[in-house]
């Protein structure tokens, strides 16, 4: 579960101390076990969660990784390596041991061991971990498909108030069960993902409980634990967890021998309506997702969406921010067709748009690096939407990318650091690293660094 890094080094602290010695009352029962059932009402709150338990519990596991981060002596300067590990939690989806959990669970890590509650072990191996979803899928070892398995709901009919269930390994003392209700739905302004849409939960998810299962009434898996929001690193009866749908969406690629998650696109980017965008637009409440660039040939533009349109929804399910439409199309596979809801002038319509891949190579390589001119010395790659996208950024972000510099060289002298994008020079686009040779002394370029826009000019 994501938190500050404090928070986490304290979790992973309390994980190392082991486990205490079992108690008689955790060995046995002294009477015997009435037949329970789960709540089904506030009144039935007397009762039990037994019921649910015993079906989901057995397919959550422990995952405890280990790994080797490089580094360097800060004063001798020579390579050095540490111990890192990291503890948390999953969930078995199919008896050939296909695990889920958190990517930052096994992130770097070299070697991973998962417990079962009937404390046998396994080692494993990552299939897919996709860190935009923060979803990795893994695959047990000398498994034998005697395994129990949690059945995935992604049919997204859960209601804020309803009640879940958290199980998972908090603080590596072992599983253990939380319970809540819904807070919320599609929370997309979490800072986490620029494509998540999550349930948040009041059910106490705390460090360790990262890729744990959060399960409904029928003990079904409706999504993956994987953060909180706190300022202590504990819970505070506000967690996410990412809902099942884009979990089947990792899963299915994973199983597919894919080696990351392609997601489609529809081609547009908007701004989330305010009150006054939406009194301007004569809508009674700001609702949607204002259309403001549109993809010259994408899936947008080939449906008829124009710049300046709201789009409400995707296949009925409501978007207000461009973090839900990403979600709600980032759930399909390529080339299926969506129904987008849309407003114009006033009047509501429907489109059929069928979602492609972003264009353009996604790999991502050194680049290429410039022989003449003011910025010899430095390498780039040119972006394009797939390419753009796979760096965590703006698929419509245009100009290259600065994978490095030569140390005195004048890109160097000047302040430009790798990670940059140079988008143009005196005042035209850069559509390539071969542009940038025709940079002369006196040149002035524009460059997005974290998000921002700078002018400078080469002295």
């Amino acid at each position: 579960m994501k938190t500050s890094h404090l928070a986490m080094a304290a979790a992973l602290l309390l994980a190392a101390c082991g486990q205490p010695e079992p108690s008689k009352a955790q060995e046995g029962v002294f009477t015997e076990a009435q037949p329970r059932i789960a709540p089904s009402d506030a009144g039935a709150m007397k009762t039990s969660f037994a019921p649910v338990v015993r079906t989901a519990a057995p397919a959550v596991v422990n995952i405890a990784a280990r790994g080797v981060q490089q580094g360097r002596d800060p004063f001798w300067g020579i390579p050095t390596a540490r111990q890192t590990g990291s503890i948390g939690s999953g969930v078995i989806v199919r008896n050939d041991g296909i695990v889920i959990t958190n990517a930052h669970v096994v992130k770097d890590m070299r070697e991973i061991r998962v417990t079962l509650q009937d404390r046998r072990e396994f080692p494993a191996r990552v299939l897919l971990a996709d860190e935009r979803s923060d979803i990795a899928v893994l695959q047990l070892e000398e498994v034998n498909g005697d395994l129990p398995v949690i059945r995935i709901d992604d049919q997204e009919e859960q209601q804020v108030g309803d009640l879940v269930l958290a199980i998972g390994n908090p603080f590596g003392v072992g599983q253990t069960v939380t319970n809540g209700i819904i807070s919320a739905l599609n929370r997309t302004d979490t800072g986490i993902s620029d494509s998540g849409s999550f349930i948040q939960t009041d059910a106490p998810i705390n460090p360790g409980n990262s890729g744990g299962a959060l399960v409904d009434m029928d003990g079904d898996l409706i999504g993956i634990n994987t953060a909180i929001f706190s300022r202590t690193g504990s819970s505070t009866g506000v967690g996410f967890a990412v809902p099942a749908a884009m979990v089947r969406r990792v899963l299915d690629s994973a199983v597919g021998g894919e080696t990351r998650v392609v997601r489609p696109w529809l081609g547009v980017k908007g701004d989330t309506l305010s009150g006054d965008m939406a009194r301007s637009l004569g809508l009674e409440r700001p609702q949607g997702l204002l259309v403001t660039d549109v993809y010259s040939g994408g899936p947008a533009a080939r449906a008829g969406i124009e710049v300046g349109d709201v789009i409400t929804a995707i296949d009925g399910a409501e978007v207000n921010d461009q973090g839900g439409l990403n979600y709600r199309v980032g759930t399909k596979q390529p080339n299926e067709t969506v129904a987008v809801t849309l407003l114009r002038d006033g009047r509501t319509q429907s489109v059929n748009a069928r979602v492609t891949q972003l264009p353009g190579d996604a790999e991502i390589s050194k680049g290429v690096t410039v022989g003449q001119g003011a910025l010899a010395g430095l390498s780039g790659i040119a972006l394009n939407p797939a390419r753009a996208d796979r760096m965590g950024g703006d698929p419509f972000t245009n100009g290259v990318f600065v994978t490095g510099i030569q140390r005195g060289s004048m890109a160097h002298r000047i302040g430009l650091r790798p990670n940059d994008v140079i988008q143009s020079v005196d005042g035209r686009a850069v559509t390539s690293v071969e542009a940038l040779g025709r940079a002369g002394r006196g040149s002035e370029i524009t460059i997005i660094r974290g998000g921002r826009s700078l002018n400078g000019r080469i002295p």
